[in-house]
């Protein structure tokens, strides 16, 4: 099944998506890997939802629109929380998981900043943090998966968009290294990677 496929899709075209985040400098703006996780979500979460590094708040948004789930959102910018309040989603400034209580969320959806960067080549403002995997494009995927447990209620899970130029055996390793069964829940295929959302269960 495509994304296009899914029940609940809207209208945007992944050419309108990743227009409009080229448009924008402060706050990441949807393209087609929110696409993708949206599209993942609306058919998988349920109950208390926390949506971490929202950006605009799109993917969130349609969580709480398509879904009876009850959604939050955190993001560390504060032009991205204030983007995400603007569409009606309750946001927290927050570095990925820290402040929130534990056993807290039937379910946590993240799109990461996953792009490998050179550190030389860096531009440090919020785009760069938004898209910026670090050296192996994991230095914010793997702090997430070493914490994300805690925040999950017992039968709470993950859904994870992992990309091919992170090492996505790599990312599988991690998960299942903290407790994950990670099962592939969509893919799409790219011409320089392949898109993948993880859904990510206790064993």
């Amino acid at each position: 099944m495509t994304a296009d496929d899914a029940e609940g899709g809207d209208d945007d075209t992944l050419a309108d998506l990743a227009a409009r985040r080229g448009a924008e400098r402060a706050v990441y703006q949807p393209a087609e890997d929110s696409r993708l996780l949206a599209d993942a979500a609306v058919g998988h979460v349920r109950g208390r939802t926390l949506e971490v590094g929202t950006g605009s708040g799109w993917v969130a948004e349609r969580i709480a629109a398509e879904t009876d789930a009850e959604v939050v959102a955190s993001d560390p910018n504060p032009d991205a929380c204030r983007q995400a309040r603007e569409r009606g989603i309750p946001a927290v400034r927050a570095d990925l998981v820290g402040p929130f209580r534990t056993g807290s969320f039937d379910a946590v959806a993240f799109n990461p900043p996953y792009l490998p960067t050179d550190p030389d080549n860096e531009w440090d403002d919020w785009m760069e943090r938004a898209l910026s995997g670090g050296e192996s494009g994991r230095a914010v995927i793997d702090p997430f998966l070493d914490t994300v447990g805690r925040v999950l209620r017992p039968d709470g899970f993950v859904l994870l968009l992992v990309s091919s130029l992170t090492g996505f055996e790599s990312v599988v390793a991690r998960a299942e290294a903290n407790g994950f069964e990670p099962t592939r829940v969509r893919q799409e295929s790219y011409p320089f990677e392949t898109l993948t959302v993880l859904r990510l269960d206790r064993e």
